[in-house]
């Protein structure tokens, strides 16, 4: 029973951090970055 509960929760914390890893995009923790704008339009000009 003890062996399986570890075996479980060692398989989901491991198919967590490939998900937060490699599928989740990198902008959704470091926000909007709006520093190669031009004006108020956001056109991204340099």
């Amino acid at each position: 029973m003890i062996q399986q509960l570890l075996a479980y929760g060692t398989l989901i914390i491991a198919a967590g951090y490939l998900v937060w890893k490699f599928l989740l995009p990198k902008s959704f923790f470091k926000g909007n970055d709006n520093s190669n704008s031009c004006g108020s339009d956001n056109c991204g000009c340099s």
